[in-house]
């Protein structure tokens, strides 16, 4: 397992809060510099930067290491799970076609143009991509100004 270094240290107030109920998500790679290259490309597109990175390991986020992408530890070779995907927040539409973009860009294989998804609700604006190890990647947006309830909406 890799030794985590220590964040530097962080005060939780409400204005710092991380308002995620999840703490981080690792997907594996067969060719780490293929995926490191991709995933900079394409996290920077959501304004996401680097926020740890190791030998054959690196961890995206905004200002927590969320989302890391990693040769697996074990040494056998990385696999896609069937029927999940990654999906990232975006801060406008604007950002979920820049993604889609830069995935593209970078060799991604289109699995749904941004749009709106009548299914998703009124607010929701997003696109799926597949990245160059065949996981399945959304970025959405949430207008939220549109009085959406969730729970109105089964997903």
């Amino acid at each position: 397992m890799l030794d985590e270094p220590c964040l530097e240290e962080r005060t939780m107030s409400d204005e710092s809060a991380n308002p995620s109920c999840i703490s981080h998500l690792s997907i594996g790679t067969n060719d780490f510099p293929r995926a490191r290259a991709f995933y900079d490309a394409v996290m920077a597109a959501l304004g996401c930067k680097v926020i740890l990175e190791y030998p054959g390991a690196v961890a995206y986020g905004k200002l927590y290491p969320e989302f890391w992408v990693q040769a697996p530890i074990d040494g056998r070779p990385a696999s896609v799970g069937n029927g999940s995907h990654v999906g990232f927040f975006a801060d406008s539409k604007a950002q979920v076609d820049a993604f889609h973009a830069a995935a593209l860009a970078a060799g991604a294989r289109d699995e749904g143009a941004p749009g709106p998804r009548p299914l998703y609700g009124e607010p929701y604006y997003g696109c799926f991509i597949r990245d160059l190890d065949g996981h399945k990647v959304e970025a959405s947006y949430w207008d939220m100004s549109q009085g959406f309830d969730a729970h109105d909406h089964a997903h």
